[in-house]
């Protein structure tokens, strides 16, 4: 097989998302035929090199695996904590594979979230290039005039570079509104930032919907594979065959 970018074979492996690969990578946790290799540029071929990561020898995996995880809040989206908080590690009763979260939810947000071991998968998924749209429901402890929701929509410069344009549309007219906001990328804490831009805080945030793929049927804690339609559906979306 021909080289390709450490990262992506460490993605494929299911060792980790591509960016977060690429973090392993300059932190020296990856070894190549038994030298560390600490450039994102390195390639190597996964066939016929030795390929570690913390010591530990990486196969790609015989088949990859999708979950759809209902995250309650206060629940960590990452695999362990150092502050003993509860991950959604904790709620993957009865999962053999070793998969990890496809983005993320904030620790008080709750709502869809996807895991898997297909590195490929969740860097389209999260990219903005992908343009998967993400909906929300968001609670606010007050409404916003048609100027911010304006704002809102063409985007606000968060930490020196621009938002991508967001949707908002209001659902539940209140003292604490209700908004639906739907984005193509998602930064983090990136809606609680913009309303609080706005001058008003998020009370509830809940992740409705990625892509095509709506939060339905599962109650707060519990997942489910996605079946072998949705995977293609999501393949197709991504270009992953192309």
């Amino acid at each position: 097989m021909a080289e390709e970018r450490l990262q992506k074979i460490l993605a494929q492996a299911g060792i980790a998302s591509r960016r977060k690969a690429e973090e392993y990578i300059l932190e020296g946790r990856v070894t190549v035929n038994g030298k560390t290799v600490t450039e994102l540029g390195s390639k190597a071929d996964a066939d016929s090199d030795h390929i570690k990561v913390d010591g530990t020898l990486i196969r790609r995996p015989k088949r990859h695996v999708y979950i759809a995880l209902n995250k309650p809040r206060e629940v960590v989206t990452t695999l362990s904590d150092p502050e003993g908080r509860k991950t959604v590690k904790h709620l993957l009763k009865g999962l053999k594979e070793r998969v990890f979260p496809v983005g993320r939810l904030d620790y008080h947000s709750e709502g869809l979230l996807l895991l898997t071991t297909d590195g490929e998968f969740a860097n389209r998924i999260t990219s903005p290039a992908g343009h998967v749209e993400k909906v929300y429901v968001v609670k606010a402890n007050g409404p916003l005039t048609a100027e911010q929701e304006e704002e809102f929509r063409r985007g606000i410069s968060l930490h020196g570079r621009r938002t991508a344009p967001a949707q908002i549309k209001l659902i539940r007219q209140a003292n604490n509104p209700w908004y639906e906001v739907r984005l193509t990328e998602g930064r983090q804490n990136q809606i609680r930032i913009m309303f609080k831009h706005c001058g008003r805080l998020v009370e509830k945030l809940r992740r409705v919907r990625i892509g095509f793929l709506p939060l339905t049927g599962l109650p707060p804690g519990a997942w489910r594979h996605l079946d072998e339609k949705e995977v293609q559906r999501f393949r197709k979306v991504l270009h992953l065959d192309q």
